[in-house]
């Protein structure tokens, strides 16, 4: 067994990638009972969420779980930016009989985010969107908690390493949800500059040779992410020398999940090619299901806010067209593995996933039926 499962004690080497919105204390408990390593997405959760969150979890089970927060500061766009982007969406919106409106404020203020996260103690705590300071990194430590952030360039994955987190996840561009890309590729010397559509764009790397990079470069662990759908995914990433994996798409569909009855039906319907990056509902690229509302706004990718002020703005309607079944305004997030969903409760998943892996590395000609 890998020595990132031995290190956090457990059984097999699968995480399930933390969901905002999407997840859930059940979700995360059963794949930690499972002997996975279950996660809770808390970059849109406020402080009193996400201690209640860890509270469920910990009611739940006493498997070790992780805790996932978007590394971001507090936005302020100006008026002319905001008003054009509500006009925007005012078409969307009327469908519903609502009319966007300014909300009352943009995300989570971060730096109590990661207080609280601290005061919870996860057993892991990782990082998508930014990088921290190692003061920051130490901080967690500190408290036991195994510090992974989020890659999706070899660079980001050793601007990880340098501030000293315990692991990387090295998200392929395969992976469903938002780009975690936070590095700038594309304008050398900019330091501290947010990453330009260019910089997304020189950073979709595949998973395979995102993960043989940075296993090859790097002295500490490697989670391989996206596109990792079934047992002979686990395997083919663990052979390229990751210590785990990372599988969000692959859990939607589970009983324990919160996407609505729009949302999986959608999945149940698409294939790899039905999916595509886009910023229309959140201002930062994410793949997700094309429907609607992205095929008409396509044009306007360039020109909306970045995130979190186009996702704050499309909150509202986003919570009408779940409310109504109407996928054709959901953000629907998920990789290009999606025609490989099962809907089966996270538990089941995780034992048909144990098996396959096991399967998939036996010696050719013998079977691990049976003998498991």
């Amino acid at each position: 067994m890998p020595a990132f499962t031995t290190h956090l004690g457990l059984a097999l080497p699968i995480i399930q990638g933390p969901m905002t919105g999407s997840d859930t204390p059940a979700l995360a408990a059963a794949v930690s009972e499972a002997g996975g390593l279950g996660m809770l997405g808390c970059g849109m959760r406020s402080p009193a969420a996400m201690a209640e969150a860890a509270a469920e979890v910990r009611r739940r089970t006493d498997r070790p779980f992780g805790m996932n927060l978007f590394v971001q500061a507090t936005p302020t766009p100006d008026d002319a930016t905001v008003q054009a982007a509500l006009h925007r969406l005012a078409p969307f919106y009327a469908e519903f009989g609502l009319v966007p409106e300014r909300p009352a404020q943009w995300c989570e203020d971060f730096a109590a985010q990661f207080d609280a996260l601290v005061a919870a103690r996860p057993a892991v705590a990782s990082f998508t969107f930014g990088i921290l300071t190692a003061a920051q990194v130490a901080r967690l430590q500190a408290v036991g908690s195994y510090v992974i952030g989020t890659a999706t360039t070899l660079a980001e994955a050793q601007a990880w390493a340098a501030v000293g987190a315990d692991a990387v996840c090295a998200s392929g561009m395969e992976a469903g949800g938002h780009r975690g890309t936070f590095l700038t590729p594309t304008q050398p010397g900019a330091t501290g500059a947010a990453p330009s559509l260019a910089d997304f764009a020189a950073s979709m790397v595949g998973t395979l040779p995102l993960v043989a990079q940075c296993v090859q470069a790097l002295s500490i662990p490697v989670i391989a992410a996206g596109g990792i759908m079934d047992g002979r995914g686990i395997a083919g990433a663990l052979a390229l020398g990751a210590q785990a994996v990372q599988m969000g798409t692959a859990f939607l569909t589970c009983p324990e999940s919160a996407i609505g009855t729009a949302y999986r039906e959608a999945l149940t319907r698409a294939q790899a090619t039905d999916t595509r990056t886009t910023r229309i509902f959140s201002g930062r690229p994410a793949r997700g299901i094309v429907n609607r509302m992205m095929q008409a706004l396509q044009s306007d990718e360039a020109t909306v806010p970045p995130y979190p002020v186009q996702n704050a703005l499309t909150g509202a309607l986003r919570r009408a067209a779940a409310q109504a079944g109407q996928a054709d305004c959901l953000s629907l997030w998920v990789g290009q593995g999606v025609a490989q969903v099962r809907p089966m409760p996270a538990a089941q998943l995780m034992a048909l996933l144990a098996q396959e892996w096991q399967q998939a590395t036996a010696p050719r000609g013998t079977s691990t039926i049976g003998h498991q």
